[in-house]
């Protein structure tokens, strides 16, 4: 339990690092961040709203000092603009959509570009993604939905990371014991059907040169799959298991704990 805290705190810590604060010449020093909602799919859940947020995600970053603002879906690309030009900085959050046809594919899309536009300008925007969201940001990228079945359902896992994880901006500042234990214990949860393979990922040429391959890990079908990931270049991470979880707590946890909007 005491690594595992000690693996959230530091994340966390990693991720207010990456979502830097406003100058200080402002009076606002705490980083926004924006989450963009998930639609939702079921239908018990429909008639409280169309969109949600969980809140373990709101959660996970308001305990790394983050002040966190949803982003509704369907909304215009000045208003889009408007949202990109106001906050530090945005989660693409896991669910069940279609990477190409939802609106919160088509969302996440328009800050991908502007995220893009702003670092090319020497502003720095960062975006990470969690499950679906790491998914997301593999089909922006690669401009096509590379997923394969890789399933680990309710489950955590060590990481098997990588030469680069060791020198990357997201593990870096680890402690050597902490990354020892991310290394041997299961201390990731993961809940998906789906992911990346390793190969297909290598084979990609825009993935490839895009992302830098942290950790992987093996699904139930002997698949290896591609689990932590961060942008060479650009200030882009994502991740197939839930580090906002804080452990792999049952379906019915899962949904109390959804922020309905």
């Amino acid at each position: 339990m005491l690594t595992l805290c000690a693996l959230l705190l530091t994340l966390i810590s990693c991720c207010s690092g990456a979502f830097p604060g406003p100058p200080k010449q402002q009076i606002n020093s705490r980083p926004i961040i924006g989450i963009l909602t998930q639609e939702i799919e079921d239908d018990n859940l429909k008639p409280f709203g169309k969109t949600y947020i969980p809140s373990s995600y709101v959660k996970y970053l308001e305990s790394a000092g983050c002040r966190v603002t949803p982003v509704k879906l369907n909304l215009t690309l000045p208003e889009y603009e408007k949202i990109f030009n106001s906050i530090n900085g945005m989660m693409f959050i896991g669910g069940a959509v279609n990477l190409r046809t939802s609106d919160f594919a088509k969302a996440a899309a328009v800050f991908y570009k502007l995220a893009l536009k702003a670092y090319i300008s020497g502003d720095y925007f960062p975006l990470w993604g969690t499950c679906l969201g790491f998914q997301l940001l593999t089909a922006l990228v690669s401009g096509d939905d590379l997923l394969t079945n890789a399933t680990v359902e309710n489950k955590a896992l060590p990481l098997n990371l990588t030469a680069d994880a060791e020198s990357s901006r997201m593990f870096r500042n680890f402690p050597p014991e902490l990354m020892k234990s991310l290394a041997q214990e299961p201390l990731t949860g993961n809940f998906h059907h789906y992911g990346i393979a390793t190969q297909t990922f290598e084979g990609n040429e825009r993935l490839e040169s895009f992302f830098s391959i942290l950790s992987t890990n093996k699904a139930k079908e002997g698949v290896e799959f591609v689990s932590t990931i961060e942008g060479k270049e650009y200030p882009f991470y994502g991740v197939q298991w839930h580090p906002e979880l804080g452990g792999v707590p049952t379906t019915s946890q899962v949904l109390k704990k959804k922020m309905l909007l």
